[in-house]
């Protein structure tokens, strides 16, 4: 028997980026606002893609942007706010696993509504899962997981 090959389902680079650099601006900024020069340090994305990226969020209404030496991007509502499935959609579009609904054929040489019909509904289930985390739980994982926060304090105690 042949080996069997897997094969992703994944974002964009462009996706991945958005939402680092959301969570950028909720966890180190508190949602205030960041320079993309920042940023892109410290997540390690090209500052003219972020550049873009931002751009497309902006119209999202995700973000806000303002000028001046205290500039930067900001997020334009509370971290607890802002879903990854908003995220998502505005970067990539709309979550789709197949293709596009048409009217029905049930005939036994069509199966393809069928499946149609249950990637549909996948494709409804993966948005709900994207919908049912915030940037704010993406700032409470990264607490739990110990990522320090810059003025955040590690004691070490020794015996």
């Amino acid at each position: 028997m042949g080996q069997r090959r897997y094969r992703r389902v994944k974002l964009s680079n462009k996706g991945r980026y958005a939402m680092r650099a959301l969570f950028d601006i909720a966890f180190y900024n508190e949602g205030k606002p960041t320079q993309v020069k920042e940023i892109a340090d410290r997540q390690a994305i090209p500052p003219r893609f972020l550049e873009q990226i931002f751009q497309d969020l902006k119209r999202a209404g995700i973000v806000v942007s303002k000028r001046g030496p205290q500039g930067g991007y900001s997020l334009a509502r509370p971290a607890g706010q802002i879903q990854l499935s908003e995220v998502v959609v505005a970067l990539e579009g709309p979550i789709v696993l197949g293709e596009k609904p048409r009217a029905p054929r049930l005939t036994a040489d069509d199966a393809r509504y069928v499946t149609e019909s249950i990637l549909r509904d996948l494709s409804s289930q993966v948005e709900r899962c994207f919908a049912g985390v915030s940037l704010n739980d993406m700032c409470l994982r990264a607490d739990e997981l110990g990522l320090p926060r810059p003025g955040a304090r590690r004691y070490v105690y020794s015996i």
